[in-house]
């Protein structure tokens, strides 16, 4: 660790690494971040930058580092009350395992995130963590769970992006005709 520069340094540091697309050195930037915030007691703050760390290293294809980097996080932010980051690193959590073809848990993970999302009225997080579960359920093989799951994401998303209003346009097709049978 460099203890020559301060956290918020190390922070933007990451986040610009993040951008640039140089997803190795904005991991190592959040770890310096993430031990430097530890050192003041901002335990919160650090666990935000160990999500940082994951997202970048599934950037990097390192999943299994990935969700190493996530640990405790999503104990933390409940400990802490924080719901809406507790869901971001459970959904962390999901997509490492995702990458890892390790599926029941991050089945298991997105659901968690999906609830907390949905009980804190976080429409366009909830609907992003949907499409990945459902993504997944797809691929097992579960294309009825899959059409729904998409389905009841986007239904509650108030300003749904291009890719989801087309997607809520073609699942309208599917259910229009379960209805009719």
């Amino acid at each position: 660790m460099n203890t020559n520069q301060n956290p918020k340094h190390w922070q933007k540091k990451g986040n610009k690494d993040y951008q640039d697309k140089a997803y190795l050195e904005a991991e190592i930037a959040f770890k310096n971040a993430a031990d430097e915030f530890r050192l003041t007691g901002d335990e919160l703050t650090a666990a935000e930058m160990d999500n940082n760390r994951s997202v970048a290293l599934l950037q990097a294809c390192k999943p299994g580092e990935a969700l190493q980097a996530v640990g405790e996080s999503p104990d933390i932010f409940s400990k802490a009350g924080d719901r809406r980051r507790q869901a971001l690193a459970l959904g962390n959590q999901a997509a490492a395992l995702d990458a890892l073809k390790r599926f029941a848990e991050a089945i298991n993970k997105y659901q968690q995130a999906s609830d907390i999302l949905k009980e804190i009225g976080e429409t366009e997080l909830r609907a992003n963590v949907m499409q990945a579960l459902s993504t997944i359920q797809l691929r097992q093989g579960q294309q009825l769970d899959a059409l729904v799951t998409m389905h009841l994401g986007l239904q509650q998303a108030e300003h749904p992006n291009v890719k989801q209003r087309i997607i809520k346009k073609l699942l309208e097709i599917p259910f229009k005709i379960m209805n009719r049978s």
